[in-house]
């Protein structure tokens, strides 16, 4: 009984000389925490902490047993895990960085704009048309929309081309046996930047097997980047949208036209306020929660 009142009056004691930048300490880790946990589950590093697990598991096993030489063996492979985790890891790492800088406190400075405006919807519905009518024929295509991340590197791969974006030239770059239907195209802002360009090809395994090279490209481009990519397929003209890593397929011209949309200039308003602002928000929104 005085052990468990010696607990509780240590307690008691802590919570009445916590301070305010101790609440915010607590709330920075604890969203650390939370950021990694959900990092672990969306990406394969899931598989690499139940293999640093296990190799733990076993250097106590061999520590108790007095395993010498396997002893060794774990601790130098302990510490080459960073390393060869960054190395294997490196897409998953780079998006999280990218999203860390696409933040809304990265863009504070930003004038707020109103969105989709009526040249934006044109070029969209220009681009839901082309991909209905190449839906309908079967002609594969692949087309690319530059975001925040620049794909300078992937455009340098392709064939420069700078021009509006037009039903007639989206269909006519994919047409079959024409130079540039093998590749993807870019549109950057309102216009077309390049077409017949090479994509990173995903490494994920656990893809549907029935997903050709080009789902495989859309999903690697939007692995590294936060771009949105259209997918035709050559084979069902199944349409199919991807974005951070994952991919929707079976879009009507309609429901293309709303994800479009949503997606591409959802987020395009941006009210301008000081960095302590947008902290104050994150923190009211935790204890909101809570309550």
């Amino acid at each position: 009984m005085g052990t468990f009142l010696a607990f509780w009056s240590q307690i008691a004691y802590a919570l009445s000389n916590i301070r305010f930048f101790d609440i915010v300490d607590i709330l920075i880790i604890a969203f650390v925490i939370y950021k990694a946990i959900e990092f672990f589950k969306e990406s394969r590093a899931g598989q690499l902490l139940k293999g640093i697990a296990l190799l733990f598991f076993m250097y106590l096993i061999a520590n108790w047993f007095e395993l010498v030489t396997v002893k060794w063996l774990l601790l130098k492979l302990v510490n080459s895990v960073l390393i060869i985790a960054v190395i294997i890891f490196q897409p998953e790492i780079r998006r999280v960085l990218e999203k860390m800088g696409h933040s809304r406190i990265s863009y504070l400075g930003k004038q707020a704009t109103s969105g989709a405006q009526k040249q934006d919807i044109d070029r969209i519905n220009n681009i839901c048309k082309a991909v209905s009518n190449m839906q309908e024929k079967k002609i594969g295509a692949l087309i690319v929309f530059e975001r925040k991340t620049p794909l300078g590197e992937i455009i340098d791969t392709g064939t420069l081309i700078d021009a509006a974006v037009s039903t007639e030239l989206v269909q006519n770059i994919f047409f079959p046996k024409s130079p540039l239907h093998d590749g993807s195209l870019i549109i950057r802002n309102d216009r077309i930047v390049s077409a017949g360009c090479i994509l990173p090809l995903t490494a994920n395994n656990n893809i549907n097997s029935q997903l050709g090279t080009r789902h495989r490209a859309a999903i690697g481009v939007s692995e590294v980047s936060d771009a949105v990519v259209i997918v035709v397929s050559e084979e069902t003209g199944i349409v199919s949208v991807a974005k951070n890593g994952s991919i929707k397929r079976n879009f009507t011209p309609i429901n293309l036209r709303d994800e479009l949309l949503t997606e591409l200039f959802a987020n395009d308003v941006e009210e301008k306020k000081p960095f302590y602002f947008a902290i104050y928000e994150k923190i009211k929104g935790l204890f909101s929660k809570k309550n």
